[in-house]
């Protein structure tokens, strides 16, 4: 397709926007109606540890957003001289998890407490034994139950809780709904309805009635969607939230919004049956659309679903490149200090390629990257720490392989309940997110952490703002008996098979390893938190 089609889809109002709210960055994607992307923007941001709890403000969301939107115009004017000003549909995604609550006036009650905090073990266990089913910490439900434990203040108050990427649509459609695979973070889900299960939320508003509450949980809770459905349309005032130059106009559709589980699926192809992908960012997570039930709960293994609602095992770990990625400034501090200039992404190239010339044993070297707390080793809180004994092999590969062994030890361990222990199976995982930047090299090492040949297609860098992008257009295109997975398989990802990696023998052994180093050593880790005190 010319520049000149492409300014024709964009002036026509064909053009399909997809916006994530990740960790550390807010990215725009806008595409044309067969799925490529033809503009973006982007802008960075951080979450802030405020009286010990790991949150963003709102007022962030926006400026945020809007700039993001507008480097993404910017983007599409220079490339293509076409102005913005309609959509043909329109998609939000962000970390899924947390809890935003406000009140009957649409006042926010309390601050956005989000997927990062480990604060609600008492809550979780509580519902996770109540329910039969694993609640992880950081799920929207356990820290509703935290905080009526805790006896907060604010909880009567309650009208709308939601999260980070239901509250955007909120705000910029006045719908209050999500989609199923951003909802399952939420409250469990039962596949056969694609709505939250019935009978836990029964048996959750019985745990709660002596409170005396005006409200039930359904009353609080967004409305589910699956992949296809209409969400509502940009209204007027949305529109000027999300263009501040007042060009695009209302009336776009928007699809579900979605969680950056459900967006990384879409954005690695892996909805259908024995599929899994594994995004690799600020947080790890590896997600395997499964064919039976799991033989029992695992509190390591989260239930969720893809965006049309079949049922995906989800390991998740809080934390995964924040610390590699503050050794590589490390390094880039230094490599300014001598006066050589090097841009990121050639500190990443170079040091991640110096990973592969690593020893098998990675000379003895231990690192966890523990930023925040990790609920699948048991650790409320992290502290980053690297040791070694006085004979270990110092090397710089040797260093650079055992934090990207670190990076992704915590996954390995919850993946080896999913694999090993309840015997799924999954024929291959496709990668993305950050770690896999670096041609080959993330690649080659998250093969050996799961045993199981790892692909990334040229696509999956556009992450999940490509993926929510593309569940607009699938919303858009939809004809009587699409399924998300055949509009996916035949009309965005044919032909694109992405290039697959098989793990190594010799670097399997050397991660089960660095994993048995790595498990053996976690009291040192636990000494840390008690010890180093924030």
């Amino acid at each position: 397709m010319n520049t000149n089609d492409i300014r024709s889809i964009i002036e026509a109002g064909k053009a399909r926007l997809g916006v994530e709210f990740g960790s550390t960055r807010i990215k725009a994607v806008l595409i044309d109606d067969a799925g490529n992307p033809i503009a973006q923007g982007a802008h960075d941001w951080e979450n802030r540890l405020e009286n010990n709890i790991w949150t963003y403000d709102l007022k962030d969301v926006w400026s945020g957003l809007q700039d993001c939107y507008a480097k993404m115009a910017e983007d599409a004017r220079a490339q293509y001289g076409a102005e913005i000003t309609r959509l043909g549909a329109i998609g939000f995604s962000a970390m899924m998890h947390g809890y935003i609550v406000f009140n009957a006036a649409g006042d926010q009650l309390v601050p956005f407490r989000t997927w990062r905090n480990t604060i609600t073990g008492e809550a979780a266990a509580a519902l996770t034994e109540r329910l039969n089913f694993n609640i992880p910490q950081r799920w929207s439900i356990a820290h509703l139950y935290q905080a009526i434990l805790n006896g907060e203040a604010h909880v009567p108050q309650i009208s709308f809780m939601t999260t980070l990427a239901g509250y955007v649509h909120w705000m910029l459609t006045g719908e209050k709904v999500l989609g199923v695979g951003e909802a399952s973070g939420m409250f469990p889900i039962d596949s056969n309805t694609n709505d939250y299960d019935a009978a836990m939320v029964e048996s959750f508003d019985a745990l709660i009635a002596d409170k005396g509450y005006s409200w039930k949980l359904l009353d609080i809770l967004p409305r589910v969607l699956v992949a296809g459905d209409k969400a509502g349309v940009l209204t007027a005032e949305g529109a000027k939230l999300l263009d501040v130059s007042g060009r695009l106009q209302p009336g776009a559709p928007l699809c579900p919004p979605e969680g950056d589980a459900g967006t990384g699926m879409v954005a690695t192809n892996s909805v259908a049956l024995r599929t899994g992908n594994v995004s690799a960012g600020t947080s790890v997570f590896a997600m395997i659309v499964l064919e039976k039930a799991m033989k029992k709960v695992h509190p390591e293994i989260d239930m969720v679903t893809t965006p049309s609602g079949k049922p995906v095992a989800m390991v998740h770990c809080n934390n995964c490149t924040s610390d590699l990625n503050a050794w590589v400034k490390l390094f880039g501090e230094f490599a300014e200090a001598m006066d050589i200039k090097a841009d990121a992404n050639q500190l990443f190239g170079t040091l991640y390629r110096k990973a592969l010339d690593a020893d098998a044993d990675v000379g003895g070297l231990l690192a966890y990257n523990y930023f925040s707390g990790e609920h699948v080793t048991g650790f409320e809180e992290g502290r980053p720490l690297f040791a070694r004994t006085p004979d270990s092999r110092f090397t710089l590969a040797n260093f650079m392989r055992t934090h990207l062994y670190a990076a992704l030890a915590s996954l390995k361990i919850g993946m080896n309940i999913l694999l090993d222990e309840e015997g799924v199976k999954v024929d291959q995982i496709l990668g993305h997110g950050g770690l896999f930047k670096t041609k080959g090299v993330g690649q080659q090492i998250m093969a050996a952490a799961m045993n199981v040949p790892v692909a990334v297609m040229e696509t999956a860098g556009e992450g999940g703002a490509w993926g929510i992008a593309l569940l607009a257009g699938y919303m858009a295109d939809r004809s009587e008996g699409d399924t998300l997975e055949g509009y996916l398989a035949d009309r965005i990802f044919a032909g694109k098979l992405g290039q697959s990696v098989a793990p190594k023998a010799e670097d399997v052994a050397s991660f089960n390893a660095f994993i048995e180093r790595f498990t053996a050593g976690l009291p040192i880790e636990r000494a840390a938190v008690e010890c180093i005190r924030i």
